[in-house]
């Protein structure tokens, strides 16, 4: 079953093989046909739908879930290990246009530039902007980076090596510091990454253990006038820590391309605050790179289903 609209030469791919149940579940008219196919289905691929135990339980043939993201979030790891289905998901292809999107959110925060943009568009550009519309440099500044995997290595290669920002990072897994960053980039404990840093970068997975992490006592503990950056997954941060963060003046900025809830509900301090900078989920939606997850998650499906290795199968002894 394919639970997200997939080009048509890899659905065709997928059809000449198996039969084929196309029913999006986040439309309230194809739902019904969702719940139904799901007692058949061996298979499932899509995303951005939530597969917990009890929809998962209507699937008593399924072997393999194959994902269009390289996030897990919306799968019930635990169930699926008990279950010995395989989730497979797309890490690698995105990791440099996801990057791309974090130190984009980094200059469009530190310059105000979607601010000015507006300014201009709005057509209140009647003379030469004051101090009071000035942004701050990039170049220089001290970049902390929460989450050192290949997202966040990217990020901090476009800093150091691109922009001269010393670097600082924690991980909670014990990552090794890449050949091209020696020297460039610093292990250091979440505490002094958030008391170093100029600008902290969140580019961590949503687990248990990173759920809520960015709190009340996270952003008192950042420093003054700092900005905060998040490209990995909303539920990471306490939304209303945030804003008073901001509110006390604590923090100078945000830019933020996830929140807690998506779509971001229209009464949201955040969506209209005057120092967030908020992106609609773009980290990785860009033409190629949505290709390319969609042609990864098909190879790791149909591979599946005929008794293959998966090429990028999620480790559910993490679970």
């Amino acid at each position: 079953m394919v639970f997200r609209k997939m080009p048509d030469d890899l659905l065709g791919r997928i059809r000449t093989l198996h039969d084929v149940t196309v029913a999006d579940p986040r439309r309230a008219d194809e739902l019904p046909r969702f719940r139904e196919a799901l007692h058949d289905a061996d298979g499932l691929i899509g995303s951005s739908f939530r597969l917990d135990a009890e929809v998962l339980a209507r699937s008593p043939r399924l072997q393999v879930i194959s994902s269009i993201s390289v996030g897990v979030d919306n799968y019930d790891l635990a169930y699926l290990k008990q279950r010995g289905i395989t989730l497979c998901h797309t890490p690698g292809v995105l990791t440099e246009t996801t990057a791309d999107t974090v130190f984009a959110l980094i200059i469009a925060a530190s310059r105000r530039l979607v601010e000015l943009s507006n300014h201009v568009r709005d057509g209140q550009w009647t003379r030469n902007i004051g101090e009071d519309l000035f942004g701050w440099d990039v170049h220089g500044k001290t970049l902390g980076v929460l989450g050192f995997g290949r997202i966040g290595q990217a990020v901090a290669r476009r800093a150091a090596l691109g922009f001269g920002m010393p670097v600082v990072f924690h991980d909670p897994f014990d990552v090794q510091v890449p050949a091209s960053l020696a020297g460039h980039a610093v292990r250091a404990s979440f505490d002094e990454v958030l008391a170093r840093s100029d600008i902290v970068a969140l580019t961590l997975p949503l687990s248990d253990e990173t759920r809520g992490l960015m709190d009340a006592k996270a952003f008192a503990s950042m420093k003054a006038g700092a900005i905060f950056v998040n490209g990995s997954r909303g539920a990471i941060v306490r939304e209303d820590a945030l804003v008073d963060a901001l509110d006390s003046g604590h923090l100078r900025a945000a830019a933020l391309d996830v929140f807690a809830v998506e779509p971001l509900a229209q009464d949201s301090p955040l969506r209209t605050h005057p120092k967030v900078t908020p992106f609609p989920h773009i980290g990785s939606a860009t033409h190629e790179t949505r290709r390319a997850m969609a042609e990864l998650a098909t190879d790791n499906l149909l591979r599946v289903l005929d008794g293959d290795t998966a090429i990028s199968a999620f480790d559910l002894s993490k679970a």
